[in-house]
């Protein structure tokens, strides 16, 4: 299906705030918040449901079946299980990620927390993460949460984007600039 990320983010944004204020409303957003994790666990770990939700060949009833049998083996509650359900139903099962993602920027707003996308040459420890998210909450203000992704062309160092904020630290950026410092001195 050739729908922009704006589009799917819209979709997606329509549905989870309609899930968000339900399941606010009931007293069930921890629970439901944990759910929509196990599903979005679940896309990561299979690019082949992921290519399955995408397909237009897909009829609706055979994507909510499937559905309906796979939350319903990996315990996921009734809320998040008929979300995906509806999702299907209404041919949109294709903006789940974005309604995932939608679901989780409300829950963190809501609980006054930010993520910082962190980016390393080597996968952060326990110590380093905590500490990270210690100096970063200091920085904003608010409860950091931590995205740690790893990209070894780094070199060494990190680059952290919190909002519309990037501080880069990486050392393949500071190799990058004196190179081109001293480009500009030959």
């Amino acid at each position: 299906m050739a729908t922009s990320s704006s589009t799917l983010a819209q979709i997606g944004g329509r549905y989870a705030g309609a899930l968000f204020d339900l399941s606010s409303g009931r007293g069930v957003l921890d629970a439901v918040a944990a759910d929509l994790e196990t599903i979005g666990a679940l896309l990561a770990e299979s690019p082949e449901l992921v290519a399955f939700i995408r397909s237009p060949l897909r009829k609706r009833e055979e994507q909510g079946k499937v559905f309906r049998t796979l939350l319903g083996q990996a315990g996921v509650g009734p809320f998040a299980t008929h979300f995906v359900l509806l999702l299907a139903k209404n041919g949109r099962l294709f903006a789940l990620p974005a309604a995932l993602s939608a679901f989780k920027e409300l829950l963190a707003k809501a609980r006054g927390e930010v993520t910082a996308a962190v980016t390393s040459a080597e996968p952060l420890s326990f110590a380093q993460e905590e500490q990270l998210k210690s100096e970063l909450s200091r920085l904003v203000g608010k409860t950091v949460l931590i995205d740690a992704k790893v990209d070894q062309s780094l070199l060494g160092g990190l680059i952290v984007r919190v909002g519309s904020r990037q501080i880069d630290g990486s050392l393949k950026t500071k190799l990058d600039r004196l190179s081109v410092a001293l480009k500009g001195n030959a």
